[in-house]
């Protein structure tokens, strides 16, 4: 199929080529014919006017015997009284062909004339010379044939062979470079069409040279391989929530059927506790999951003025069980979703409060922007994890694992929810413990 449409785009590129080449041999060979046939008729009419003249000199010496001598043709003298008195050998015996004179006054006329008798050829070109004599006025014909539209038959025979070799070369020259320049673009075609069927790896061949289309490959392979990044991610993804959905529904599945094996010895209400206990791990992934679909979907956000230092003030008011300190810089303003921007607070005081050792500090300034930080006195990350926890179901080491209690998706979700707003959520150095900080633009009044 590939190979059927670049044949396909080659020939109609070809064709077209080859059509543009033909018309303009034409308009050349139609120039060139006419410009020719211009030519060859005025080298005619003056060749004709010439011989008048050559003539007239002789009607004037009454030198007219020697006419016979003189290595032209086709001339007729006529006396005043209009009888051709001499001619050259070609119309001897010939009467007076044309009656045609130059104007009163004029010593020249020439005229193109059809169908003159006696003469063969068709149209002909007749000079006429007025000769002044006192037994009156002399006239002096000489007839030249016209030549045809094309000039010469050679002419015209060199120009249908160099028109049609040049067509057959633009057919042959642009079907050559076209395919030469379609090459790299087939190849890249053909692995773009292996991929899609699922075979080969997903990188398509770099060609040496044409720049346009090298770059059109390295963009290409630049896209299949942020696709190939995310296909990479969407399976572990898969996997990854497959697994933590499959975990409390296989505890919820051996608490029962532990509790049936002996179901009068079974404490049902103890039972229901660890199923409930499950369930809400189940539905706190699934939940985790929605909002996640939603983000990536670019549901619509109900954006308005949000002071950070009230939303702070009201997050921390709730029960924690570690110690959460603020420090707060009233009047920092931003625009956003209130209920989003309160679940990305949630999410991070969440993991700062599964991991601190006791405190966590909450931080709300403005430095040319809005400035939310979240801090703990935990562990800490490691450099080289800062951007592995934001991926979706990151598993750690024991200490930062959801084991603790997390999904393994809430500073994903805070993290999109930074991007939808505009902003950016990072881990920064920090003396002890993780520091989350979120960076967005204020809101201007």
């Amino acid at each position: 199929m590939i190979a059927r449409l670049g044949r396909s785009l080659r020939a109609r590129l070809a064709l077209f080529a080859s059509v543009a080449m033909a018309l303009l041999c034409l308009t050349t060979s139609s120039a060139l014919l006419w410009m020719i046939y211009n030519t060859t008729v005025d080298i005619h009419t003056q060749d004709a006017a010439g011989t008048t003249l050559t003539v007239a000199h002789l009607v004037k010496e009454s030198e007219l015997p020697l006419l016979g001598n003189l290595d032209v043709r086709g001339v007729q003298v006529v006396d005043p009284q209009g009888r051709v008195v001499s001619a050259t050998t070609d119309l001897a015996g010939v009467p007076r062909l044309t009656t045609t004179a130059p104007p009163p006054d004029t010593t020249n006329r020439v005229v193109h004339t059809c169908d003159l008798a006696y003469l063969s050829g068709g149209c002909h070109i007749v000079a006429i010379h007025r000769v002044y004599l006192p037994d009156g006025d002399w006239l002096v014909y000489a007839f030249r044939p016209r030549p045809p539209w094309y000039a010469t038959p050679g002419t015209i025979a060199f120009l249908v062979l160099s028109s049609a070799a040049l067509v057959v070369l633009t057919w042959y020259g642009v079907s050559h470079v076209v395919a030469k320049t379609l090459a790299p673009v087939n190849r890249i075609t053909g692995k773009l069409a292996e991929i899609t069927a699922g075979g080969g790896g997903m990188r398509v061949p770099v060609p040496e040279n044409a720049d346009e289309i090298r770059a059109l490959a390295e963009t290409a392979n630049a896209t299949l391989a942020q696709l190939e990044d995310s296909m990479e991610q969407q399976r572990r993804f898969a996997s990854d929530a497959s697994h933590d959905l499959r975990s409390p529904i296989t505890a919820m599945r051996t608490e029962v059927e532990e509790a049936l094996l002996a179901p009068g010895e079974s404490d049902w209400q103890e039972v229901g506790g660890k199923l409930l206990t499950s369930l809400d791990r189940l539905q706190n992934i699934v939940t985790d999951l929605l909002t996640l679909a939603k983000l990536d979907a670019g549901a619509p956000a109900r954006l308005g003025p949000v002071d950070l230092s009230e939303l702070v003030t009201a997050e921390v008011a709730r029960p924690r069980t570690k110690d959460v300190r603020i420090s707060v810089q009233p009047g920092v303003v931003v625009t956003g979703d209130r209920l989003r921007l309160a679940r990305l607070l949630t999410n991070l005081l969440d993991n700062a409060e599964r991991h601190a050792e006791r405190t966590v500090a909450v931080i709300v300034r403005r430095d040319g922007e809005a400035v939310l930080e979240v801090l703990d006195d935990g562990a800490g990350i490691a450099p080289e994890h800062r951007e592995v926890v934001f991926r979706r179901f990151t598993r750690l080491d024991a200490s930062r694992s959801r084991d603790a209690g997390g999904t393994g998706l809430g500073l994903p979700i805070a993290r999109e929810i930074a991007r939808t707003h505009g902003g950016t959520l990072r881990i920064e150095d920090s003396h002890a413990g993780a520091r989350f900080v979120l960076r967005m633009p204020v809101r201007e009044e």
